[in-house]
């Protein structure tokens, strides 16, 4: 099973400070093909949110507020879970499984390395993740 460095290597996650517009944040990733911006506190640069597209979605679009003058601090998911990047894909998985999210960043001793995706998973991971999870898949 990769870990979750190797998943990652040719990636740089999209980063912007809490005080960055959601209209920033959505061309950043647009322009990267990225769903998700990880987000900073721009005094100490440490990560204090994740902002997904289902973020503008949900918090912005259905809330009918303005993504101009909307600061994505005020609407992304604050204290993401975050995985070390020696840990594995099927960790990875899992913790997106129980936690009912497709995003998870990579930290390790307070430093932004990556952030890693559902869909950067190949079908051997995601199978083996399902055969694990499901009980009557691993009987057959």
């Amino acid at each position: 099973m990769r870990k979750l460095s190797a998943v990652t290597l040719e990636h740089r996650p999209v980063i912007v400070n809490d005080a960055a517009s959601v209209t920033e944040a959505c061309n950043q990733m647009r322009e990267r093909r990225a769903g998700a911006v990880l987000v900073v506190a721009p005094e100490t640069g440490r990560l204090v949110g994740i902002f997904t597209g289902r973020d503008a979605v949900c918090r912005v679009l259905a809330q009918r507020r303005d993504p101009s003058t909307t600061c994505v601090g005020e609407v992304m998911t604050p204290n993401p879970v975050t995985m070390s990047p020696d840990q594995t894909a099927a960790e990875a998985l899992g913790l997106m499984s129980a936690g009912g999210f497709r995003h998870v960043p990579l930290v390790k001793k307070e430093r932004i390395l990556g952030v890693v995706s559902r869909g950067d998973f190949h079908g051997v991971e995601q199978n083996q993740h399902e055969e694990e999870c499901d009980p009557w898949v691993a009987m057959r």
